[in-house]
């Protein structure tokens, strides 16, 4: 059950993409909450509700989903705001499962450096696209991935699974795509590589909870 679903999550990405490529609006509303209900199915059937761990990924996923859906349409400001709104709570809601596994205090202040030294890069890459209230929430949300990051490094270094940081990173570089498209250089491009990445990530982050917690 748990593979079917799976596949499911990766068949409506394509058929997400298609509809990305094609502007189909209906096919949007239809393929996105399929896909992004796959992989919270991947999760409960992973074990998600028996582990504190599970619980804060389940959360995530859920607003990862609430995501998805605001940003369909992203031509309204207010409506794309809220669905950043949402992955940064999702981010978060990682962040703390990652800490709930415990962290490696050496491991966390160095990628805490490291991670500055990016979120301060891409600040500087996007700035000068930014206007009114995305001046303060883009370096806001930049600092949440980075900490989500940092933890699932850490965390990574005490359980020595590395499907933990495998996941945080594909979806912090999947972010930077949705960020490309809104401030840099609109196009299918940002979502034909950005999508998978998305997906991958949190099917990735589903199935963690059955290995740890």
């Amino acid at each position: 059950m748990k593979t079917a679903f799976i596949a499911l999550c990766l068949l409506a990405c394509v058929l997400v993409l298609l509809s990305e490529k094609y502007n189909s609006r209906t096919a949007k509303w239809l393929s996105k909450p399929l896909a992004s209900a796959a992989f919270i199915a991947v999760a409960l059937l992973s074990g998600a509700l028996d582990t504190v761990y599970g619980g804060w990924i389940l959360l995530g996923l859920c607003l990862s989903w609430l995501g998805d859906l605001l940003l369909i349409p992203k031509e309204r400001k207010e409506m794309f705001l809220a669905g950043i709104g949402s992955f940064l709570l999702a981010h978060l809601a990682y962040s703390m499962a990652f800490f709930s596994l415990g962290f490696d205090l050496k491991a966390f202040l160095l990628a805490s450096v490291v991670a500055s030294l990016a979120a301060w890069c891409l600040y500087r890459w996007l700035a000068a696209g930014l206007s009114g209230l995305f001046v303060y929430f883009v370096p806001l949300y930049l600092a949440v991935i980075m900490v989500m990051v940092v933890f699932s490094l850490s965390t990574t270094v005490v359980t020595g699974e590395t499907m933990l940081l495998l996941g945080a990173v594909l979806f912090a570089i999947s972010d930077v795509s949705v960020a490309r498209d809104r401030f840099i250089a609109p196009g299918f491009i940002n979502r034909l590589w950005g999508l998978p990445l998305y997906y991958i990530a949190q099917l990735i982050l589903a199935l963690s909870v059955g290995l740890v917690g």
